[in-house]
């Protein structure tokens, strides 16, 4: 009997490149805040599954995706900044 196993230099062949570039890693920083308010939010989420909502609660995911929403602006703006000033 022969075993069926891939091999891993097949499926995943090993690679210098296999690192993230400094771009992509100065892409990860600036989308930081956002994947935090993301991630806030959801825990809140979560801690409404074992609990009946109260206006507390109700506050709270309000509040998170309050957060959300300004990360996600404060993303956009930096981006336009960054396109606008490149193109000048």
């Amino acid at each position: 009997m022969k075993p069926i196993v891939a091999l891993h230099d097949v499926v995943t062949p090993w690679s210098d490149g296999l690192e993230p570039s400094d771009a992509e890693l100065d892409a990860i920083e600036a989308e930081m805040p956002v994947i935090l308010a993301e991630v806030e939010l959801l825990n809140t989420l979560i801690v409404l599954l074992h609990q009946e909502p109260t206006q507390i609660h109700s506050r709270r995911i309000r509040r998170a995706h309050r957060r959300v929403l300004a990360a996600r602006r404060d993303a956009a703006n930096r981006a336009t900044v960054q396109v606008s000033g490149d193109a000048a």
